[in-house]
């Protein structure tokens, strides 16, 4: 009984931890408060950005591999193009080459005409392309504002621990400890939301980047196939991968006579 009796006061006396992640917020008011909610936000809006975005690139590689099964063996485009999907950027690009087909063919003059139909595929290009980049510029601005966001939060912790250290005429441990601890907290904060931000805008950008190429080549295609009437075809269609071209054989010399 008495041994509880001495333990039960040093567990009373146990020292509380009073510099959180709470308390820090506390200390700091509404300025660490805002400061943590638009970091949160940025945070959210990065990962919500990456899921998207990803899914909707990979719906789209996905899909390109697919057109050597399904459109380009078709008889013509409008035939291949029926068996694309009615929201992707393949078939986008085939109807807009199909389209400006039927408006060439009022231009009189034949260059005219070429040079309306490359440029309707590039324009139908650039719009899927500029559909693709969409949400990239907030992780690009995230990744370079958040940052300084939490080097805002930095600044004024440290500038709330010289204020307690002038209340205080002293720097004692406990009157900085706090600020001094929000203060590391805003810029771990800060940085926790934009390196994951500056990571993923350089991933799905590289990613763009190998998509907008897919496209330019089959843009490229589908023009060739226009404008030939459909004799023009994608070369893996013409020719079998891997396997050379057959060399003619050399006639046989003629016997010499003796």
């Amino acid at each position: 009984m008495q041994l509880i009796d001495l333990l039960a006061p040093a567990a009373q006396a146990a020292p509380q931890n009073k510099f959180g992640f709470a308390e820090a917020l506390q200390q700091g008011g509404f300025i660490a408060y805002a400061t943590v909610t638009i970091l949160g936000i940025m945070s959210f809006g990065s990962f919500y950005i990456l899921f998207t975005k990803w899914v909707e690139q990979s719906k789209i590689m996905r899909q390109g591999r697919d057109l050597r099964a399904s459109f380009w063996k078709a008889p013509t485009l409008k035939d291949g193009a029926s068996k694309l999907d009615k929201n992707s950027a393949w078939r986008q690009i085939v109807d807009d080459g199909l389209l400006a087909e039927e408006d060439a063919l009022k231009l009189k003059d034949s260059t005219e005409a070429h040079d309306w139909l490359h440029g309707s595929l590039a324009r139908s290009e650039a719009s899927i392309n500029a559909r693709l980049a969409a949400g990239l510029p907030f992780l690009a601005t995230v990744g370079a504002t958040s940052p300084f966001i939490g080097l805002f939060g930095t600044v004024v912790g440290i500038y709330r621990a010289l204020i307690n250290i002038g209340i205080a005429g002293s720097a004692s441990i406990d009157k900085v400890a706090g600020p001094v601890g929000e203060a590391l907290i805003m810029t771990a904060l800060g940085l926790l939301v934009a390196v994951p931000a500056v990571l993923a805008y350089n991933y799905l950008q590289s990613r763009n980047k190998r998509i907008g190429e897919t496209l330019t080549g089959f843009s490229t295609d589908v023009l060739a196939n226009i404008a030939s009437g459909g004799a023009v075809k994608p070369a893996f269609l013409t020719a079998a991968p891997g396997k050379p071209a057959p060399v003619a054989a050399k006639p046989a010399a003629a016997p010499t006579k003796p």
